[in-house]
């Protein structure tokens, strides 16, 4: 019995970086993956140790690196001063759209995992940039806030992604202003729950905690509950 290959990272580095030129023409697909074997000389087996996952394991891990990409970028860019907490949320948002690379990339991505049995994949990728954000932005929330911030904040950039592949304004001017509005959306939706009027909502929600060990996933979704029945 032979024994089972393994790939190293710098295998499936490679083999990322060698797909995403047939991505835009072939989309993340077993056609595209083939071709950058091809491309990079890889048998088949060292393919299916590099790529277990096939294709969409590897539009997964582009979406995850975007996730770091953006992190670094922001870090780069060193202390934000006196900047308003909103347009720091709008920055880190334009970051990772710098980030996500080719359009036509995300734009097929985006296709692969709003397929139905691609779309729990694609949701927790979108979380995993919205908690990316906020942990970026240093966010201590560890109540149902944690949640409520994060699916808000998905939701936003879904729909600037979307926004985002559509535009041609000069430099994303439209997509810069589409992310304003947005935002403001998101403080209106925080200045309602600071309304002490829906204080007392606050104990059905009191056993619900955020996921120790933020970034990591529960089951399908993160966090838990210590509420008793």
């Amino acid at each position: 019995m032979s024994k089972a290959m393994h790939a190293t990272q710098t295998d499936v580095d490679r083999l990322l970086e060698a797909i995403l030129p047939h991505v835009p023409f072939e989309g993340w697909s077993k056609v595209a993956l083939d071709a950058a074997a091809d491309d990079l000389g890889m048998s088949a087996a060292e393919l299916r140790a590099a790529a277990p996952g096939g294709a969409q394991a590897l539009a997964a891990l582009q979406h995850q690196r975007g996730d770091g990409e953006m992190t670094a970028a922001l870090a780069a860019r060193g202390d934000l001063g006196e900047m308003r907490y909103r347009d720091k949320v709008a920055l880190l948002i334009w970051l990772r759209l710098e980030a996500a690379g080719d359009k036509e990339s995300v734009r097929r991505a985006s296709s692969l995992f709003a397929l139905p049995h691609m779309a729990p994949k694609g949701a927790q990728l979108i979380w995993g940039t919205a908690d990316a954000i906020w942990q970026a932005l240093g966010d201590q929330s560890d109540d149902v806030n944690w949640y409520t911030k994060r699916a808000t904040l998905s939701a936003v950039y879904g729909a600037v992604v979307l926004f985002w592949l559509g535009d041609t304004s000069e430099d994303g001017a439209d997509t810069r202003a589409f992310i304003d509005r947005r935002i403001e959306n998101v403080m209106q939706i925080e200045k309602v729950k600071a309304n002490p009027v829906l204080k007392p909502l606050s104990k059905l929600f009191a056993g619900i905690h955020a996921p120790r060990g933020q970034g990591t996933f529960v089951d399908d979704l993160p966090g838990r509950s210590d509420a008793k029945p």
